[in-house]
């Protein structure tokens, strides 16, 4: 059965899809679970013991929390969820393939938010050097890539995360709404974390495989927190981060 591009949890008003989800769990060991259409306090445990038991299709391990997202989905039904790797659009393409080519870049000295590289995105939004620049290296590859093709960058010009999505007049896509259905979220678009206090982090997604994004970052690290040492390809966010604000798509 194909993922119906919601999280199906407490209350879902599908009966058939309640009914597929039931049946799955009956099939994967679960067999306390009735097949009534209902998912209520008892399916909500069957797939919380699901969630603990199996992992997803990468071997990563699932959160136990209920709900049938993208990722239990996968697991559950043994399927993959198609993957989301190419744009069309043009300014999106070239900007990846900017991103792509600073992937290895390292701060020098390590940890000091300088060096040359790391200068020179800081200066494309007028930021001092040794600051933090994880919106300037996003900043940085979309000018290049818009001065490229010779169109104008859309980009807000700043150095502060949030200030971008406050400020962005792109289409924005919510959290909520991509945790519901991944496949809103598309290569090219920028990702914006919020850590509270006026903090962030942010990023290029490459990929979209499901509930997982495989995403290009300046000053992060490889467990990717931010105010990192260097520019790196990660594949360990999930649409459903907690701390995750949204998408700015630019297409």
């Amino acid at each position: 059965m194909n993922y119906p591009n919601r999280v199906i949890k407490k209350k879902e008003k599908d009966k058939k899809i309640v009914e597929a989800v039931q049946e799955q769990l009956r099939k994967r060991g679960i067999t306390d679970v009735e097949v009534d259409g209902d998912f209520g306090s008892e399916t909500e445990g069957g797939v919380k013991l699901f969630q603990t038991l199996h992992r997803d299709i990468h071997n990563r391990a699932l959160e136990a929390d209920g709900e049938v997202g993208p990722l239990t989905w996968e697991s559950l039904f043994e399927i993959q969820i198609p993957v989301v790797a190419m744009t069309e659009n043009d300014l999106l393409r070239e900007t990846l393939s900017v991103a792509q080519s600073q992937v290895g870049m390292m701060e020098k000295p390590s940890g000091s938010n300088r060096g040359k590289e790391v200068e020179s995105y800081q200066a494309r939004v007028g930021i001092p050097a040794g600051t933090f620049w994880c919106a300037a290296f996003v900043y940085f590859c979309f000018d290049e890539a818009a001065k490229k093709l010779g169109v104008v960058n859309p980009l807000v010009k700043t150095g502060g995360c949030l200030d971008h999505w406050n400020r962005s007049k792109a289409a924005k896509i919510k959290a909520k709404d991509a945790r519901d259905n991944p496949n809103l979220v598309k290569p090219g678009n920028v990702f914006i974390i919020d850590h509270g206090g006026g903090h962030g982090h942010t990023g290029i997604v490459k990929r979209v495989e499901g509930g997982r994004l495989i995403t290009i970052e300046g000053n992060s690290n490889p467990n990717g927190s931010s105010n990192g040492i260097g520019v790196f390809e990660l594949d360990i966010r999930k649409v459903s981060l907690p701390s995750l604000k949204g998408f700015l798509d630019y297409q």
